[in-house]
């Protein structure tokens, strides 16, 4: 049985009277990557500083390798952070930024000049040990702020979006070198991210919060693939979110007609939403289509054409195609069972725009 190197338990935090975190309970193993993805103020930053040490929690434990570390100081803790803006000393070069901790804590010179040199290589800029920090990129900055917190050797890194201030191409370049880096050293990170892109491509397992609550945890594929209610749905990737009735186990309907799923387990007519991703909808002619809809808009996004299709009720249609069609052309849309995935129906979880569909009596 693996042994958890962070754990916490019925963690809330309280500000005023509002409520940052409600019934936080996770555990992170050694050596995986793990993120925390949710919009701006669901709480992903308050459980990294609560693990830190830089937030003392309202109720509930923290745990780190066994141990409760709730009046444990940010500085007795075994784990480092990479703060959003890097947190640099601009009046020291790389070597000297690299080696502070080091210095702080009165290694030896000769150590301190090893470390230094080996925290360097790994995140590949050994050859700018006596740059200025004001002559580096931000990506290079990036890389000096990660090796500043992997020179102490820690068990644990938290990343509190560490990408976010990169241009495009550089943030996914860093990606691969995030990933690349936490596999080589072995150790435990914990990323904090809006973008859910970043969290599908990088992590072993995802938690996606909203207003202070974890929703949902588990691997990538499982919750792009098995949302479990319509936020987790609609935040995670793109996606057609239809209302609909289970009329029995591996049968639904939605917009007046039925059609053959892969779920069971709910109530004969259960009210449900349906999910079907943008790229499981492929385009064929109208007679063929399960469903008939008009296209009203087409973007080129490089690898594929984003069409917006509107069906007979007004509903809007995103479908991802490599292939383009014409515009106003009537289409026929077909999806197997296992391309839609279904959900029970809460009215206080969800939020219908005009892509869903309505309720048949």
């Amino acid at each position: 049985m693996e042994k958890p190197i962070i754990e916490l338990q019925h963690v809330y935090k309280k500000y005023d009277d509002q409520y940052a975190l409600k019934d936080i309970s996770f555990k992170l193993n050694e050596g995986e990557f793990y993120t925390l993805l949710g919009p701006s103020g669901c709480g992903k930053t308050t459980i990294l500083r609560s693990i830190a040490g830089f937030t003392e929690v309202t109720s509930g434990k923290v745990f780190f390798d066994g141990k409760e570390i709730n009046n444990l100081p940010a500085n007795k803790r075994k784990l480092n952070t990479v703060f959003q803006d890097y947190a640099l000393f601009p009046n020291m070069n790389v070597y000297e930024n690299v080696a502070f901790g080091l210095v702080v804590a009165g290694v030896a010179k000769e150590e301190i000049k090893d470390r230094v040199h080996n925290a360097l290589k790994m995140v590949q800029l050994e050859k700018y040990v006596d740059r200025e920090i004001s002559e580096l990129s931000g990506g290079q900055q990036q890389r000096i702020a990660i090796a500043r917190a992997i020179i102490n050797e820690p068990k644990v890194l938290l990343l509190d979006e560490p990408l976010s201030a990169l241009d495009a191409k550089l943030r996914k370049d860093m990606q691969y070198e995030l990933r690349d880096l936490q596999q080589r050293l072995g150790i435990t990170f914990l990323f904090v991210t809006h973008d859910q892109e970043e969290a599908l491509a990088m992590s072993d397992k995802i938690f996606v919060m909203n207003q202070g609550q974890i929703l949902q945890q588990g691997t990538p594929v499982d919750i792009y693939d098995e949302p479990i209610n319509h936020f987790v749905a609609d935040f995670i990737g793109e996606s057609n979110i239809i209302k609909g009735k289970m009329i029995k186990d591996y049968l639904i309907s939605f917009l007046g007609h039925e059609f053959e799923c892969a779920d069971a387990g709910m109530q004969p007519n259960e009210p449900v939403e349906v999910v079907i991703r943008p790229e499981d909808l492929v385009i064929t002619s109208s007679q063929k289509g399960k469903l008939q809809v008009k296209v009203d808009t087409q973007l080129f996004r490089g690898d594929y054409y984003e069409i917006v299709a509107v069906d007979d009720q007004g509903n809007e249609w995103l479908i991802h195609s490599t292939n383009p069609t014409k515009d106003d052309a009537m289409v026929g849309l077909t999806f197997g069972p296992s391309d839609m995935h279904v959900m029970r129906y809460n009215e206080s979880e969800s939020k219908f725009n005009n892509r869903l569909g309505t309720y048949e009596d």
